[in-house]
C-alpha cells in the first residue's frame, strides 16, 4: 500500500521545518507539512474519515506505473462495478470483507464509493469512517469479480448478510492501493472524538 495523504503526530518541543525532517527520512518518505495541533489530537483516533483509491489498468500497462496500479489482462465492466459499489454505501457489518481480529468491531459506514475510468486506468475511490484490516482490498476484489463477469452486481452487497469472512472474495494485491486523504473535526471536538473511537475499538 502507498500513501499521499498520511497523517502522523508526535510530541515535540517545537514544530520542525519539513525539510529538516526530510533530511533524516528514507527517500520514499517525505513530510509535506507540519503544524502545531491541540494536545488532544490523535492522528488515528481523532479521524472522522479516510479516503483510499485503488487503481487498475485493464489495457496496456504503463511500465512506470507498475508499482502503483494493478494490471488485469482483460477489459472490465466499469459501469457494473460502479453500480455494485453504490450498493455498499451506508453503515453495515463488513465482516465478510475483513480479516478477523478478536475483540474488534467490523461495523463501518461507507460515505462514498465510486468507480470511474480515468484514461488508461480505473479508479476505485472509497471513503468511510474507518476500515478493517484488508477491507478495501477485499471490496475491490469483489468488484473485480463483477467487472470480469464472474459475479452479478448484487453479489458484493449480498455478502453483508454474512456473519464470517467470505472466503470466496479475493483480496486485491496491495500495490494498487493508496491512502489519499484523512479528515478531522475542529479542535474543540478532538478530545471527545478520540475517547469515543477508542471505546468503539474495544467492543
Amino acid at each position: 500500500m502507498h500513501a499521499t495523504g498520511q497523517v502522523a503526530h508526535a510530541d515535540l518541543p517545537v514544530v520542525p521545518e519539513p525539510w529538516r525532517l526530510n533530511g533524516v527520512l528514507p527517500p520514499d518518505v517525505r513530510v509535506t507539512a507540519a503544524q502545531a495541533v491541540a494536545g488532544e489530537f490523535d492522528a488515528r483516533f481523532s479521524a472522522l474519515w479516510r479516503r483510499y483509491v485503488y487503481r487498475i489498468c485493464d489495457g496496456v500497462m504503463n511500465p512506470l506505473r507498475r508499482r502503483y496500479v494493478l494490471s488485469r489482462p482483460r477489459s472490465l465492466d466499469v459501469e457494473a462495478m460502479a453500480r455494485a459499489a453504490a450498493k455498499l454505501l451506508g453503515e453495515h457489518d463488513f465482516v465478510a470483507f475483513c480479516r478477523y481480529r478478536e475483540g474488534a468491531t467490523s461495523v463501518r459506514h461507507i460515505d462514498a464509493f465510486e468507480v470511474t475510468r480515468e484514461g488508461d486506468e480505473i479508479a476505485c475511490t472509497v471513503q468511510a469512517d474507518a476500515f478493517c484490516h484488508s477491507m478495501v482490498r477485499s471490496l475491490v476484489g469483489a468488484l473485480l469479480s463483477v467487472g470480469e463477469g464472474g459475479r452479478d452486481e448484487a453479489w458484493p452487497a449480498s455478502l453483508l448478510e454474512r456473519t464470517d469472512r467470505a472466503g470466496e472474495v479475493g483480496v486485491a494485491p496491495p500495490h494498487g492501493l493508496t491512502l489519499v486523504a484523512v479528515g478531522y473535526p475542529p479542535d474543540d471536538e478532538l478530545a471527545e472524538r478520540a475517547i469515543q473511537t477508542r471505546r468503539l475499538r474495544r467492543r
